[in-house]
C-alpha cells in the first residue's frame, strides 16, 4: 500500500508538470527570451535590418548614463507612478463603497463605471485626443461655458500639461478595473462587524476608519503595487496621444525604447534602454515586494 500511495503521488506531481508545461514554455519563450535577446544585442552597435553588427561591449550603458532624455523619460515614470496612486486609488475605493451599498439603480451605474475598462486602449486615446482638442475639444469648450478661460490651453501640445492630461486618461481608464477589485474586498467584509460597531456608536466615517480600511489594507497594498509595476512599463496610451512630447515632456522609458529602436533604426542602443529599463523595474518591484510581504511577515 505504502508503494501504492508513493506511485500514485508521483504520478500526481508529474500531472501537474504537464499542466505547468505549456504555460512555462509561452512565458520562456515571450518573456525570458526576449529578456536575453535584448541583453545581447545591447552589447552591438546595429540598425536592426542591417546584416552586421559591431560589438561595442557595454558603450551604450556608458551613453544612456548620460542620455538627458532617457533620465528624462526615468523621471516621468517615477511621477506618473505617484500620480498614478493619487488619481487611481481614491476615486476607485470612493466608487467601490458607492455601488455597494445597495441603492436602487446601482446595478446600472456599476456596468456604466466599468465600461472604460473595457474599450480598446487606441479607442480610448483617439476619444480623449479629441475632448483635449484647443478648439474644438470638449474639455476647453466646456471651461468657457463655465468662465473659466485661463484655465484653456492646448492639453497635449503644452509641455506643462501633457503629461497631466494623459494621467487623466489613464484614471478614467483604469479606475473601473480597481474599484472591482476594491467592491470584491468589501463584500467579503462580514456586515455583523458593522451591525456591531453601530450598537457602540461607531458609523458612517468612524466605522470606515476603525473597519473598513484596516480590513482592505491587504487589498490597497496589491492594488498599489499593480499601479506602480504598470506605471513603470506603460507604453500605448503615451504613445497614441503625445507619442513622447512635447519635447519629451511625456516621454516615458518604454516610449523612448520603442522610438530608438524601431523609428531611429538604433536596435543596439534601444535594447540597452529596454534592459536598463528592466533592471529599474526589477529593482522597485522587488523592494515593493519586500517592503509588502517579507516585512509584513516579520
Amino acid at each position: 500500500m505504502m508503494r501504492s500511495a508513493v506511485a500514485r503521488r508521483r504520478s500526481a506531481q508529474w500531472m501537474a508538470y504537464a499542466f505547468l508545461l505549456p504555460a512555462l514554455a509561452v512565458y520562456l519563450t515571450f518573456v525570458v527570451g526576449p529578456i536575453l535577446v535584448s541583453m545581447y544585442y545591447s552589447l552591438f552597435d546595429w540598425s536592426g535590418v542591417s546584416p552586421r553588427a559591431t560589438y561595442v561591449g557595454l558603450q551604450n550603458f556608458a551613453r544612456l548614463m548620460g542620455d538627458r532624455v532617457f533620465w528624462k523619460a526615468v523621471g516621468n515614470n517615477l511621477e506618473l507612478m505617484l500620480l498614478s496612486i493619487l488619481t487611481q486609488m481614491p476615486f476607485a475605493l470612493a466608487l467601490a463603497l458607492l455601488i455597494t451599498k445597495g441603492l436602487r439603480g446601482m446595478r446600472f451605474f456599476r456596468t456604466a463605471y466599468f465600461v472604460p475598462h473595457m474599450v480598446p486602449t487606441v479607442a480610448i486615446g483617439i476619444l480623449w485626443i479629441y475632448i483635449y482638442d484647443p478648439t474644438m475639444g470638449l474639455l476647453n469648450n466646456l471651461l468657457g461655458e463655465l468662465g473659466l478661460w485661463r484655465w484653456q490651453r492646448g492639453w497635449l501640445g503644452e509641455e506643462a500639461a501633457a503629461l497631466y492630461a494623459v494621467v487623466g486618461t489613464m484614471a478614467w481608464q483604469f479606475i473601473p478595473f480597481y474599484m472591482i477589485l476594491f467592491q470584491a474586498a468589501l463584500v467579503g467584509i462580514p456586515q455583523e462587524l458593522y451591525e456591531a460597531a453601530s450598537i457602540d456608536g461607531a458609523t458612517g466615517t468612524k466605522a470606515f476608519r476603525y473597519i473598513t480600511l484596516p480590513l482592505l489594507k491587504g487589498t490597497i497594498r496589491t492594488a498599489v503595487v499593480l499601479s506602480l509595476v504598470g506605471s513603470l512599463k506603460y507604453f500605448d496610451l503615451i504613445y497614441i496621444m503625445t507619442m513622447g512630447g512635447p519635447n519629451h515632456a511625456s516621454e516615458l522609458m518604454a516610449t523612448y525604447m520603442f522610438k530608438t529602436a524601431f523609428n531611429q533604426f538604433r536596435m543596439g542602443y534601444g535594447s540597452a534602454v529596454a534592459v536598463m529599463s528592466f533592471l529599474i523595474a526589477f529593482v522597485v518591484s522587488s523592494t515593493l515586494l519586500y517592503f509588502t510581504q517579507f516585512r509584513r511577515e516579520d
